[in-house]
């Protein structure tokens, strides 16, 4: 695949085959992905917790709050379920502001996933609270983001933005819409 069919599939997946195992060298593989990335000023703050087993998965899930735009989903049932997740923490002892780099570990291990033939999504409304006190996570890291992952089982498709509705939504058969922004409108010109 080409960088550019890999960014083009490369989608916030919410529905997956559970029973797919993913293997915690690919897990360790993605986060070396993350690792080999830009990081501001070269700090290099993130961590990262990876869980690939039922048990972790289970115990993850209720601190994930799922789709926004989806009034009435919950988010995944039992058997359509993430395989994995990584945590995302911030070592607040390297720095206090984590900048963009979040952002540009999340997108390279996105990538890498999909590449990987595996899906996913990135989770920043999480119940950290919970999160901290079930895996016992040190009050030197910060929770930043949680990515789910696993093998998809839903369709996504790509719409136009009609009326600046960004939202996304489901169809009967439930596909996911997800409209995007023409690229014209997106370039400046001057």
């Amino acid at each position: 695949m080409s960088l550019k069919d890999i960014v083009y599939k490369t989608r916030s997946y919410r529905r997956f085959d559970e029973s797919h195992h993913i293997d915690l060298n690919l897990l360790e593989e993605l986060v070396d992905l993350a690792r080999m990335s830009a990081s501001a000023a070269n700090r290099q703050p993130l961590k990262y917790l990876l869980h690939n087993t039922p048990e972790y998965c289970e115990r993850i899930f209720p601190s994930i709050a799922w789709a926004a735009y989806l009034k009435n989903w919950n988010g995944p049932v039992p058997g359509e379920r993430p395989s994995a997740y990584i945590i995302i923490l911030g070592d607040k002892s390297i720095t206090e502001s984590f900048s963009f780099d979040p952002g540009i570990a999340a997108q390279s291990i996105m990538l890498g996933a999909t590449e990987a033939g595996l899906g996913g999504c990135m989770i920043a409304s999480i119940k950290r609270d919970a999160l901290r006190s079930e895996f016992k996570i040190p009050e030197k890291f910060d929770i930043v983001l949680i990515l789910a992952l696993g093998k998809p089982v839903e369709k996504i498709l790509i719409d136009e933005i009609k009326d600046n509705d960004v939202k996304y939504w489901r169809d009967d058969q439930q596909n996911h819409h997800v409209p995007k922004r023409q690229l014209d409108e997106l370039i400046l010109k001057g």
